[in-house]
């Protein structure tokens, strides 16, 4: 019987920089809704524009960055520049005295996630086999939420000692993202591809045609999932709504990260062997049940089973339609196909996200979360039409 292969030691670096960075990101972005609703004076709806924008771009740009480092054959250099420039700009956030502030930040550290997404997605596929691909991308996201946790707990401690000093926390919060540079420059090391970059700068409009069309309909699926889904700030809303304490508004984050941490890699490994379809249509009835526990919560108790709830969703679906489109996608265009992925399901959490901060001021927040419950539906609908959720083989990589 052939030894299960083992995760690389480049792809748990990638893991552990991840880990540094969000604890950067969200010890401001657990904040930062209650920082421009009490500090700045802004409305739900600023808050759902300044979001949307801000996560949109990240996902549009994803599609540039990734055909590049098709292009160039390289993907680490890419991932460098990205996570430095959301580093450059944590001490923006300290600074920030306006609506303008926020939004520039916001968009700027946006563009760095998005030239670093597609393109350390795309190495992680290519430093893994297909045996271990959903445990590798269950494995980094799984990282990457112990840091969205770790940054709403430090967040926490650190506004409660200093008396909600949102400035102060938000210059913490450079540190960590300095160290996460210094660890991916030190400790990642990009493999030899077995596509030559002379080939690989043969991508031209005609090579959208070595796509699948299991490949597009995963774009397109990605894009109404999305729409299901709005920016996280809301949640941080509902809390305060609710009644949490402006210096306890990181327990949102907290909450759904610690689940989606703990639920990541286990559910990743299980996506080699177990149908990936399934899982996605299990991800949405979750995703479903959160919304409308959320919608319709009166206290602090339902609220925070809402939350736990959202990200057990995120659990069963991010690194599984990671794993689907590496599956999906030819090895020399693996970069572009996670790009076109982005580009589609950020223009739809954009028209998400100003659609909630809408309904929210419009009607109440009630409105927001059912409005999700009803994409969700539509979702699983077109799921069960198209037959995915009786199990479709997968794709080979």
């Amino acid at each position: 019987m052939r030894a299960r292969p083992i995760i690389p030691r480049s792809v748990w670096v990638l893991g552990f920089v991840s880990l540094l960075m969000d604890t950067s990101s969200e010890m401001i972005h657990s904040l930062l809704p209650v920082f421009m609703v009490t500090t700045l004076g802004m409305s739900a709806l600023s808050v759902g524009f300044v979001e949307g924008v801000a996560e949109a771009t990240a996902l549009i740009v994803k599609v540039f960055s990734g055909t590049l480092s098709d292009y160039l054959g390289k993907r680490k250099s890419l991932t460098a520049v990205g996570y430095g420039l959301g580093a450059i700009t944590k001490p923006i956030f300290a600074l920030a005295s306006s609506v303008g502030w926020i939004l520039s930040a916001r968009v700027v550290d946006r563009i760095g996630k998005g030239i670093r997404g597609a393109p350390r997605d795309a190495l992680v596929a290519d430093l893994t086999v297909p045996e271990i691909r959903g445990a590798a991308f269950g494995l980094r996201q799984s990282l990457d939420s112990v840091g969205a946790f770790a940054g709403p707990s430090l967040a926490l401690v650190l506004m409660v000692l200093w008396h909600n000093d949102f400035r102060a926390v938000f210059w913490v919060a450079v540190i960590p993202a300095v160290v996460a540079m210094a660890l991916l420059l030190a400790g990642v090391k990009e493999p030899n591809r077995s596509t030559s970059v002379s080939t690989a700068k043969k991508i031209r409009w005609s090579s959208l045609r070595d796509f699948s069309p299991d490949y597009w309909w995963l774009v397109g699926l990605g894009g109404l999932f999305t729409l299901a889904r709005f920016s996280e700030a809301f949640l941080i809303l509902r809390g305060q709504q609710l009644g949490l304490p402006i210096a306890f508004a990181p327990v949102v984050l907290i909450v759904m990260n610690l689940v989606y941490a703990a639920s990541a890699y286990p559910i990743g490994k299980l996506a080699d062997t177990f149908s990936r379809p399934k899982l996605l249509v299990a991800g949405l009835f979750v995703l479903l049940a959160s919304d409308l526990v959320l919608a319709f919560s009166m206290g602090r108790v339902w609220l925070l089973a809402g939350i736990a709830v959202w990200g057990l969703h995120l659990g069963l679906t991010q690194g599984v339609l990671a794993a689907m489109i590496a599956d999906s996608s030819p090895e020399h265009l693996r970069g572009s196909a996670f790009g076109f992925f982005n580009l589609v399901s950020g223009i739809a959490l954009l028209i998400a996200s100003v659609l909630a901060g809408w309904l929210w001021d419009r009607f109440g927040a009630p409105w927001t979360f059912g409005a999700g419950a009803v994409f969700c539906g539509l979702v699983l609908l077109l799921l069960g039409a198209r037959g995915m959720a009786r199990g479709a083989p997968r794709a080979k990589a």
